[in-house]
């Protein structure tokens, strides 16, 4: 299958990849270059256990190499940019498209409506991808600033990273096959995932919540220990199956769009 779909796309966003891989990978190395001067700051530990601490995804020690790297970084800020880009990128390559009128040009190539909607959902994981590689690499680097983490754990948590962007890129992309509404896809993307993060984040410190994390994504992905434990078979099964769930979804959305 010719990848014309696919080029095209990442093409006309690889301005805006490249910003935010490369200002998440800046960030990542700040984290790391930071924790020598942190970690023996007991006062950190207070904030443990607070709501405000479990807002930004706080709950173990902050003074530890993974308790570092989860407070300041894989519970909060680079899940937040890695949303930014796949729900943008989600919403934007169906219904954007189409909205500005780009859509219908790209199907008239010798490529199925199938065929072109699966080259988006692969440039959508090569994006997700690629930032959760390019921060991985980062904190790699950190082994030389004392943030030791293993690199089974590591690798998990970047993993779970990816696919829940690709999850939540994903649901823009059927929200925006079904209804072809940029503002609608991004809107109802984002709600989802701020009560996705909020279920997760608060289940720790609200004791009617915690039943509620089972169906957050962010549980499955970041905030079950996978820092430390990896993502276990079961955790990526589940976020592979949303994702196949919502894939068949836009696929027989897509099929059925009026294209202006």
């Amino acid at each position: 299958m010719r990848a014309e779909v696919l080029l095209l796309d990442l093409r006309l966003r690889r301005r805006l990849l490249l910003g935010y891989t490369l200002g998440m990978a800046l960030y990542a190395l700040v984290v790391v270059v930071l924790y020598p001067q942190f970690r023996n700051a007991a006062s950190l530990n207070q904030l443990s256990g607070s709501a405000a601490a479990a807002l930004f995804g706080v709950t173990g020690s902050l003074t530890s190499p993974t308790g570092w790297l989860d407070g300041n970084l894989y519970q909060n800020f680079l899940p937040l940019v890695m949303l930014l880009m796949t729900i943008g990128y989600g919403a934007s390559c169906i219904a954007g498209q189409d909205e500005e009128g780009t859509l219908a040009l790209a199907v008239t190539l010798p490529l199925t409506r199938r065929g072109a909607l699966l080259q988006k959902v692969a440039a959508l994981g090569i994006q997700a991808a690629l930032l959760a590689l390019a921060t991985m690499m980062c904190v790699l680097v950190g082994r030389g600033f004392e943030v030791s983490v293993g690199v089974t754990g590591l690798a998990g948590i970047s993993l779970g990273v990816a696919l829940l962007g690709l999850d939540f890129g994903l649901l823009a992309l059927a929200v925006g096959s079904w209804t072809g509404s940029r503002g609608l896809a991004l809107a109802v993307s984002a709600s989802l995932a701020a009560a996705s993060y909020l279920a997760s984040s608060l289940a720790s410190v609200v004791p009617w919540i915690r039943p509620a994390k089972y169906a957050s994504l962010f549980y499955w992905s970041i905030a079950d220990g996978q820092l430390e434990k990896g993502t276990s078979i079961a955790a990526a099964g589940v976020l592979l199956r949303v994702a196949a769930v919502l894939l068949f979804l836009s696929l027989a959305a897509f099929r059925r769009l009026d294209l202006h």
